[in-house]
């Protein structure tokens, strides 16, 4: 009756590894098979001469031996080899010596023992095939969102659990300041890193990640999803603020107006979601003059000298602008650094240079509307600004002829009896200054 009873018990040991998640059949079949091979192994000695046939959809298994065929008190090894009587008697009456003959085993014959160490084995090898599914589905997912309920939490990290029961890590120092998370709250988080020491994965996923911003802004702006807009560069300080640089694909598009949405709609959960961090969008361009100027927004800069090839920048602010160039505690000029990859040094400009400086657009009467379009974009807003700087860079930069510069050079020069004075380097009361001013 104990043999009997172990056969369905076996069968629905099947039917539970049948239903388990991120294990494809094929592998499952292999799995099992395995399993019932080195069990077998080891009460036979071999499993050379054995064939195992698995029924994974019926939950059952059924083993035959292919036995030679001996003369009667020959027979040396019993998982070998069988007598011509016996195999005669065993459902073969032609048998003949040197046949092979072949009989099924019934696996639950053989007791509770082989059974439960059937089980022990098979166990053994899920979990293991568990934990390489685990890692490689993470690993696919590395720099993706992916959400986890809270399940506990400690002064270093949290633990995270996500749909399938994954433990999901997050570290303190990956979390945003002012996270604070109760057990069974749902949170978001991009996976950061994955490994798999001694076939043990840990995931670990962040809140600080650039990538966090950049996949909260996909699922937020169907335009980014769709590949409409792109995200050219990110910069975060977490908790704080961030500047993201975006370009459009079609020019029917405003990327900057597409990000923000109607009336903040689209950005609004992202400042939620980033714990009110102060976000700026704006747009891309390849000149790294102009880029810089964008950067350092709301900042309005006079003029500008780029080093492409040391990747620096001196900026030119009325007094006025450098604490906003500066911002609050230094951060937006350590953002716009960070966004565009240029070491950024702001300079002040006295305020007789100002009230003696004209801007280029009050020149459209003598010099062409694209002309003053091309000195802009290289960063050159006003007259001395164009004064100060380089022929050669200008011609270089602008893509402009000798001769447009020379006129252009001309006509500003005309403006002027006195040669501009020198700029002031922004100082320490200037950051300070960024803590009292206004951001967008």
């Amino acid at each position: 009756m104990a043999k009997k009873e172990e056969a369905p018990n076996m069968v629905e040991r099947f039917a539970e590894f049948k239903d388990l998640k991120n294990i494809d059949k094929t592998t499952m079949i292999s799995v099992l098979e395995e399993s019932f091979r080195n069990v077998l192994a080891k009460m036979f000695g071999t499993d050379e001469n054995l064939d195992v046939i698995m029924n994974p959809d019926k939950g059952d298994v059924q083993i035959f031996q292919n036995l030679e065929v001996v003369p009667d008190g020959e027979v040396t090894d019993p998982n070998l080899q069988i007598s011509l009587s016996d195999a005669r008697a065993d459902q073969d009456p032609d048998a003949e010596i040197g046949d092979e003959h072949t009989r099924e085993i019934i696996f639950a014959d053989f007791g509770r023992r082989a059974i439960l160490n059937l089980r022990q084995t098979l166990q053994s090898k899920i979990l293991d095939l568990q934990k390489e599914a685990i890692y490689a589905k993470f690993s696919e997912l590395q720099g993706e969102i992916v959400t986890g309920e809270v399940y506990q939490t400690w002064s270093r990290e949290t633990l995270l659990l996500d749909d399938d029961k994954i433990e999901l890590l997050l570290p303190k120092s990956e979390s945003i300041p002012g996270d604070y998370f109760r057990k069974g709250e749902t949170v978001r988080a991009v996976v950061e890193n994955v490994t798999n020491k001694n076939n043990n994965p840990k995931i670990t996923v962040s809140r600080t990640s650039e990538n966090f911003l950049r996949r909260l802004f996909e699922l937020e702006v169907p335009e980014i999803h769709d590949g409409l807009i792109n995200i050219r560069a990110v910069a975060r300080i977490p908790g704080e603020r961030a500047k993201i640089a975006v370009e459009s694909y079609d020019d029917r598009i405003d990327p900057v107006g597409a990000c923000v949405g109607v009336k903040g709609s689209r950005i609004h959960g992202i400042v939620r979601e980033l714990r009110n961090e102060n976000i700026d969008v704006i747009n891309y361009t390849s000149n790294p003059g102009l880029f810089i100027q964008r950067a350092l927004s709301p900042a309005k800069i006079s003029s500008i000298r780029v080093d492409e090839e040391e990747k620096k920048a001196e900026v030119f602010l009325r007094p006025e602008e450098v604490s906003l160039a500066i911002g609050k505690g230094g951060l937006n000029i350590k953002l716009a650094s960070m966004l565009t990859g240029y070491v950024i040094d702001v300079y002040r400009d006295n305020e007789q240079e100002f009230e003696e400086d004209i801007y280029l657009d009050e020149f459209k009467d003598e010099i062409d509307a694209w002309i003053i379009d091309a000195l802009k974009n290289i960063g050159l807003v006003t007259a001395k600004a164009v004064l100060n700087a380089s022929r050669d860079m200008i011609i270089e930069k602008a893509d402009l002829e000798d001769s447009t510069v020379d006129n252009v050079i001309a006509v500003l020069k005309a403006e002027f009896d006195d040669e501009p004075e020198a700029a002031e380097p922004a100082t320490d009361a200037d950051e300070a200054a960024g803590e009292e001013a206004a951001q967008e």
